[in-house]
């Protein structure tokens, strides 16, 4: 096919396709900013780590230099196109810049406070011992063996309490929250009121009157670390252990094609339980294919542009209204035969699903007749014909390259599936010695969203919608929306019912049985 032929042809349409889309995202964009009184939602944003590529969720995006085209034919792609951009568009992403700078800010001063408190808390009682020793060391009593096994007492315990630190804490942050963690917040302060109490007790009753008792100086030095290690367990379950029973069930449901799953979660906020549906979210739902949702538009489109109003009756105030009505009323008489027209469309499209399919498997099951695993002594005996797992995938995938082209597109799969991402599919099952099923499971059925490559379907930012605050807790009845760009999912939050359970005691020697025999039965 000739591309700048296609391009002429298509481009009547693209400018109108063009202008009413510019026009539709102008109004979609203003519509947020109404002023409407009742509305009481809150929207913050959840953003993953900066570290990660800016991609969006385009599903028309390919790489860079990538070929599409890697079967017999080819197909230019023109028309119109499916976002654009406007002077709207162009100032929320600049606001989105803003709030990504002051969310990395608030994040790095977090954590500058979080590390400068745990040095002060690792700090305090090596100080605590070390200082009398300083400033007033010929006065000190000599420290007998309970003061020396002291010593021993707080290094392990700084050790251990240096571990359970490490573990619980250090971790890589896996999102940032639009708010504070309340209990992690209020750890903190707990640990500063403490640290701050133990020192001022330290200045008033050791410092100033330069107390000679040493041993009672190491016990109190070790009485701060037992208290440390206390805040640590408290801190392991307020973080850990309080969200492990489950006490709600939420129901994600996804807006475009009404994908949902279900998910049991404990004790937590609703920007946590965001965060742990999102994380659900990729490995659970089949990914995003926008491609399967025009064909009921277009269907709906059809049917509406067929239809003409003549409105004779009616002054031109009330025209626009009685159009409505009356494209209505036309609509719903027409019912009854658009149903018919849906079902020969899926039952047509399901035939030529199962007919590409089943040449597919044929295709692939012979192709990977071809490929032998070479033994040790076979390898010897003829070097010049062996290949790598990489030839010998390119060597047999122009046998199944057209069949697998025909599926994908069927199916609207292609724009996740490009050629290098296939070959480096099948070099990975002919390494591993897999089965031809085993490398068309990954095309014949949508798999979850982690399966493709990021830039197919991952999404740098998501916007949480709820009318609650989003640091406060689950509670039965709870609506929640997280949004991107192509779509959102709804999260309808439902307590576990309290369940009462009674026991009823059967007599094992209660298990007895007569044979009741009839006139007509034979025995």
């Amino acid at each position: 096919m000739d591309t700048e032929s296609t391009y002429s042809g298509y481009s009547h349409y693209s400018g109108h396709s063009k202008k009413a889309h510019r026009q539709g995202s102008r109004d979609r964009h203003k519509s947020p900013r109404s002023k409407d009184g009742s509305r009481s939602e809150k929207s913050v944003t959840i953003q993953t780590p900066p570290a990660e590529p800016l991609l969006g969720n385009d599903a028309s995006r390919t790489e860079e230099g990538q070929d599409d085209n890697w079967g017999e034919t080819t197909t230019a792609i023109t028309g119109t196109s499916e976002h654009s951009i406007s002077q709207e568009d162009i100032a929320r992403i600049s606001k989105d810049l803003e709030d990504s700078v002051g969310l990395d800010c608030k994040r790095y001063l977090g954590l500058t406070v979080a590390a400068v408190l745990g040095l002060l808390v690792f700090l305090t009682p090596i100080a605590f011992i070390l200082l009398p020793q300083i400033l007033w060391r010929d006065d000190l009593e000599p420290c007998g063996t309970v003061c020396e096994g002291l010593f021993i007492s707080v290094a392990f315990k700084l050790l251990i309490l240096l571990i359970g630190t490490w573990a619980l804490f250090f971790r890589q942050p896996k999102a940032d929250i639009p708010r504070v963690f309340v209990f992690r917040a209020l750890l903190l302060v707990l640990i500063f009121l403490f640290v701050f109490s133990y020192w001022l007790f330290y200045g008033v009753r050791i410092l100033d009157s330069k107390d000679t008792n040493y041993q009672g100086i190491v016990q109190y030095a070790v009485s701060l670390v037992d208290a440390l290690l206390f805040i640590h367990y408290l801190a392991i379950v307020l973080l850990e252990l309080r969200q492990l029973q489950p006490m709600f069930t939420v129901k994600v449901v996804r807006s475009t094609d009404g994908e949902s799953r279900y998910y049991s979660l404990g004790h937590l906020s609703i920007q946590r339980a965001a965060l742990v549906v999102l994380e659900n979210y990729y490995r659970d739902f089949p990914v995003y294919n926008p491609a399967l949702l025009t064909a009921s538009k277009s269907r709906a489109a059809k049917h509406m542009a067929g239809l003409k109003v003549y409105n004779v009756d009616e002054g031109p105030g009330n025209n626009a209204s009685g159009q409505s009505r009356a494209m209505i009323a036309a609509a719903a008489r027409r019912r009854d035969s658009s149903h018919n027209e849906l079902y020969y469309e899926e039952a047509d499209h399901e035939r030529r699903v199962k007919k590409r399919r089943a040449r597919l498997v044929v295709a692939v099951e012979e192709a990977f007749t071809h490929i032998k695993r070479l033994q040790t002594e076979e390898q010897q005996k003829a070097p010049g014909e062996m290949m790598d797992s990489r030839e010998a995938a390119q060597a047999i995938f122009p046998s199944m390259a057209r069949a697998l082209q025909k599926y994908l597109r069927t199916t609207r799969q292609q724009q996740y599936h490009s050629m290098e991402s296939i070959l480096q599919h099948l070099s990975f099952c002919i390494t591993n010695n897999m089965t031809p099923k085993a490398f068309l499971e990954r095309y014949l059925s949508p798999g979850p969203t982690l399966q493709y490559d990021r830039d197919r379907w991952f999404s740098k930012q998501w916007t949480l919608v709820s009318e609650e605050a989003v640091t406060s807790g689950l509670q039965d009845g709870i609506v929640f929306v997280l949004k991107c760009l192509d779509f959102s999912l709804v999260a309808n939050v439902k307590k576990i019912p309290f369940i009462k359970l009674s026991e009823e005691f059967i007599d094992p020697k209660s298990h007895k049985f007569v044979l009741r025999l009839q006139s007509e039965t034979s025995v």
